[in-house]
């Protein structure tokens, strides 16, 4: 289909800046409520039918602004991955607009609110109070943030293509590009079928380059584009003590505790500058080129303001937030073992839970990383099980622990030197009227690598939230100033965006 809008006579990014702000502007509570709209439709993997819901709006949303659309699966029950496509007249090259519109799941007692049923709030901490901005007279405060989940998790990055292309089309220019979008409901359940969705729609999705529409903006809160994500893989330990608790005076010392080998495990894994021990796991960490180096090297320093941010004295190390999350990491995300506090109890307990997750950087893999730590622990002592311990197991050894695996998913980071990567940074500082910040790699992960496993060309990141918008946490939030960049930065892109 061929979008039908006149091109506009030639006219420099400032004034492309100011028809699209002068469109947000007069269009703030129309935007604004169809984000709420947007996360108040509960899709998460708990709720099939807040899914399903979610997936027909926005194909609604897309064919109301002339978009061919269609939904894709791979196989039967699978929450849809939306796909829109329009060409724009004289375009020589076709880009791919990635979201994912579905949301982590939610534990409803530690949000301040239903976490689907959006509020707006004057700001992030606890004095902040809710506000009607329904009823606001003139232009919404920009530091307001709406609360619910998937609001910028991400809900925003969607509306903000929608009101970006509204916004160029109210203004009469048509689209550089010929536009693909790319859906997602399921991202936040490890993306389980989306491999499979892209291989038997190679010829459909097929583009000159993919924007990942994913992720938080700079700490400093500059527009940003990133290059890259870590990977991901999460294993869940159990270890194993007594087949029952015993009183900690009478078998103290003799029965081994599973806590202390927990503790004493998690104290091993890394040092205290976050390095991982575990021989083999960063053989074969890719290193960073000049080009990425430099970029980091330009960014405005922010650790001073997080640090104070966060109630922390400093980071574990002194190279900086970004250049540690260029490398791998090993996180302790859990451990639980007995009781604490008033239900303490003198008792060693019967097991321990670790619960980890690894960050990987090009080029490792989620094998690697398994048959390393696997080989790692059996050359320390431990029987690595993958079920509970029968009693011949029990008899026989004496460090037992089960390992859960997940999927996980290699780290990507696309070459930041070609003509494609050019264009982006040149077109998002354009629509920022500045330069923005460019980051080689998301500390975060995301498939991406996927896209250009299947489709061999450029993925880059365009995030638009605030870095402090809780995302997988309990109020999740979208401050409206992000929401209103992100506008500029997708019709930027949609209109000036050329290579």
């Amino acid at each position: 289909m061929i979008l039908g809008l006149a091109l506009a006579g030639p006219a420099s990014a400032a004034e492309l800046r100011d028809q699209v702000r002068s469109w947000r502007t007069a269009h703030e509570a129309q935007v604004v409520g169809d984000l709420v709209d947007l996360t108040a439709i509960p899709s998460i993997a708990a709720d099939p039918t807040g899914v399903a819901a979610a997936a027909e709006r926005l194909q609604d949303e897309l064919r109301r602004r002339g978009f061919e659309t269609r939904k894709l699966s791979a196989v039967a029950g699978m929450p849809p991955v939306v796909y829109g496509a329009l060409a724009s007249p004289g375009a020589k090259r076709t880009v791919v607009f990635y979201a994912h519109y579905d949301g982590q799941p939610v534990t409803r007692s530690q949000w301040r609110s239903d976490p689907f049923v959006p509020v707006m709030r004057s700001g992030l901490g606890p004095d902040a109070h809710d506000v009607d901005w329904r009823a606001a007279k003139g232009r919404l405060d920009p530091e307001w943030r709406l609360f619910g989940r998937a609001a910028s998790d991400d809900k925003s990055s969607i509306v903000a293509f929608l009101a970006a292309f509204d916004a160029l089309k109210a203004a009469g220019r048509r689209p550089s590009v010929n536009i693909k979008v790319v859906w997602e409901g399921e991202e936040e359940r490890g993306s389980p079928h989306l491999e499979a969705v892209l291989r038997q729609n190679q010829a459909l999705l097929a583009s000159d380059l993919w924007l990942i529409g994913d992720g938080p903006v700079h700490q400093s809160r500059k527009r940003a584009i990133y290059f890259g994500a870590r990977g991901s893989v999460g294993l869940e330990a159990t270890i194993y003590g007594p087949l029952r608790a015993l009183h900690d005076g009478h078998y103290g010392n003799w029965v081994p505790n599973p806590a202390a080998l927990a503790a004493q495990l998690a104290a091993d894994l890394r040092d205290p500058q976050g390095r991982i021990l575990v021989p083999g796991i960063v053989d074969q960490v890719r290193p960073l080129t000049p080009a990425e180096r430099q970029a980091i090297a330009a960014l405005p320093p922010i650790e001073p303001a997080l640090q104070r941010e966060f109630g922390i004295a400093a980071g574990e190390t002194a190279e900086g937030l970004t250049l540690s999350t260029m490398r791998p990491a090993l996180n302790i995300r859990g451990l639980r073992a007995g009781q604490v506090g008033e239900e303490a109890a003198n008792a060693i307990p019967v097991t321990a839970e670790l619960s980890i997750d690894f960050r990987l950087v090009p080029d490792q893999t989620p094998e690697h990383i398994r048959a390393a730590l696997e080989a790692w622990l059996r050359s320390r002592g431990w029987t690595v099980l993958d079920a509970a311990p029968d009693a011949a197991a029990r008899a026989a050894h004496g460090k037992l622990i089960r390992l859960a695996w997940e999927a996980g998913y290699p780290g990507y980071r696309s070459d930041m030197t070609t003509p494609a990567a050019k264009a982006v940074v040149a077109a998002a500082s354009r629509a920022a009227g500045e330069p923005v910040a460019v980051l080689p790699m998301l500390g975060g992960s995301v498939p991406i690598y996927l896209f250009a496993d299947v489709f061999k060309t450029p993925v880059i990141g365009l995030p638009i939230v605030n870095h402090d918008n809780n995302q997988h946490a309990a109020n999740e939030n979208a401050r409206l100033q992000n929401l209103w960049d992100g506008i500029e930065t997708y019709a930027g892109l949609l209109a000036d965006l050329s290579w």
